[in-house]
């Protein structure tokens, strides 16, 4: 066999492993956008004509090259599950302006929960998680624009943050947030550092062990953000969503808390507690659902 044969069949063998690899890798991308959860709010949920739903937000990404191609063909769930793309939260945005669902801030969402007139018609509150630098330099003009409320939740000790294409805004960036906004942002907070699950899965201030710990944390987030923003905050955010019930107990007792958002189902009604205060993940698999509660 000459020389050039062999490069010919070896060309043809790489060839034939590369069509295969892609095809593997197509059908994994598939099976993996084909299996992630579904965000969709309840068929319950969606009929209820009066209260409010509390959306939460992580990261609003601009629409270049890299972030299309990845909406396309990312098999990472935590892409999807936890981005909006800009147009996308635009488009959000102004549904709500239009359908004439009144954004409220979270100061009025307890004032009005704790009422005794009861709730009439839909209103939302907006929420973001972490401060992600995307919530302020992406969302925030849409925002301001609309002169919607909203609250930001910060990870106290860990602003300025960059790991695997996340960057949390720096306290300068909240600081001239919190002057260009004013009155339209809330903040909480969302730990100082303990943001993040160890074995299993699971969020490590909810292991028994860490419970004093976590009292002090809480502690030391709450006067990180009345040194750097002025305020100690009555709202608390669960980091993925809740907290055992220990972390419950404590937090329910801490003087000044009024608001301690989940990621529990359902809609604030007169009947809630706020101490357990439903939210509901924004993303394109909910927003469907979502309108078809802003349309009932």
């Amino acid at each position: 066999m000459s020389k050039t044969s062999r490069k010919w069949i070896l060309s043809g063998f790489i060839l034939v492993f590369l069509v295969l690899l892609a095809v593997s890798v197509r059908h994994n991308i598939a099976y993996q956008l084909g299996n992630r959860p579904d965000f969709a709010i309840s068929k319950r949920d969606q009929r209820i004509k009066n209260g409010i739903m509390v959306f939460s937000y992580h990261r609003i990404l601009a629409p270049n090259d890299i972030v299309r191609f990845d909406e396309k063909v990312s098999p990472n769930t935590q892409f999807h599950d936890f981005n909006v793309n800009l147009p996308s939260f635009k488009k959000q945005m102004y549904y709500l302006k239009s359908h004439h669902i009144k954004v409220i801030s979270i100061k009025q969402m307890i004032a009005m929960a704790h009422s005794k007139r009861p709730i009439r018609g839909k209103y939302v509150v907006i929420t973001f998680d972490d401060v992600d630098r995307t919530s302020i330099d992406n969302a925030f003009p849409i925002l301001e624009k609309l002169h919607y409320p909203f609250t930001q939740s910060i990870i106290t000790g860990n602003t300025g943050w960059y790991k695997q294409g996340t960057k949390l805004a720096t306290w300068p960036a909240i600081q001239r947030l919190q002057k260009q906004a004013g009155s339209l942002v809330t903040f909480g907070v969302h730990t100082n550092r303990m943001h993040y699950l160890v074995d299993h899965g699971i969020p490590v201030f909810n292991i028994p062990a860490n419970y004093t710990r976590f009292k002090r944390d809480y502690a030391v987030s709450q006067d990180v953000l009345k040194e750097k923003v002025g305020y100690k905050s009555p709202i608390f955010t669960y980091p993925y969503g809740s907290g055992d019930s220990q972390i419950q107990k404590f937090l329910a007792n801490r003087p000044g808390l009024k608001v301690i958002l989940t990621l529990n189902d359902g809609l604030v009604t007169n009947h809630s507690n706020l101490k357990l205060t439903p939210r509901i993940i924004v993303n394109n698999y909910s927003w469907p659902s979502i309108t078809k509660w802003i349309n009932n």
